[in-house]
């Protein structure tokens, strides 16, 4: 059977799960025998959008770069996970548009649990004035209006939030039905 494509994309704020999520839903896809990639937010930015710094304006085009690639996968059967910030609504809506199999995913969790959670101590260094235009402290973040699916990390434990993701997939007939996962 012809593998569907589609982009998985995680949005949210940085310490939100993002990461935690797409490594244990790509591991379970892996398992399965499903041809998938990874598109994380900072290989991203080390790699393809090294010279972009963190305007609105790069930002915009970080996106941009990282729909363009996650398009050319999806279009070749490939199920792509996309772990971003992305935190502008509407660069969001373009590169669903321009893809079209395209599955978003809020992973929220407020504020104060993002900077609990905060390992590289980015939030500490933002509220120092270390690190300016850093997405939740004194730049915004534009949370989805209508997201296929929302993992409150903050609420749930991984293997719910796992599940959710990927009985999305099966109802949209992007993966074959699965047992119920535990992390």
């Amino acid at each position: 059977m012809k593998q569907r494509g589609v982009t998985v994309w995680f949005t949210g704020l940085s310490g939100a799960g993002k990461t935690t999520i797409t490594t244990a839903v790509a591991k379970f896809l892996r398992e399965q025998g499903y041809s998938l990639e990874v598109l994380d937010g900072d290989l991203v930015r080390e790699n393809l959008t090294k010279g972009l710094g963190f305007s609105k304006e790069d930002r915009d085009e970080n996106i941009r770069r990282i729909g363009f690639v996650a398009n050319l996968l999806t279009r070749h059967g490939v199920i792509v996970l996309v772990s971003a910030i992305s935190p502008y609504r509407e660069i969001r809506e373009e590169v669903r548009g321009k893809i079209g199999d395209f599955v978003e995913v809020f992973v929220n969790a407020p504020l104060a649990v993002c900077e609990g959670r905060d390992v590289k101590g980015l939030y500490k260094r933002a509220r120092a004035g270390e690190i300016k235009s850093f997405t939740g402290i004194d730049d915004p973040y534009e949370p989805p209006l209508n997201p296929e699916i929302e993992c409150r990390t903050d609420l749930e434990e991984l293997s719910e939030s796992v599940n959710k993701v990927l009985s999305k997939l099966q109802e949209l007939g992007y993966i074959a039905e699965h047992s119920p996962v535990s992390v």
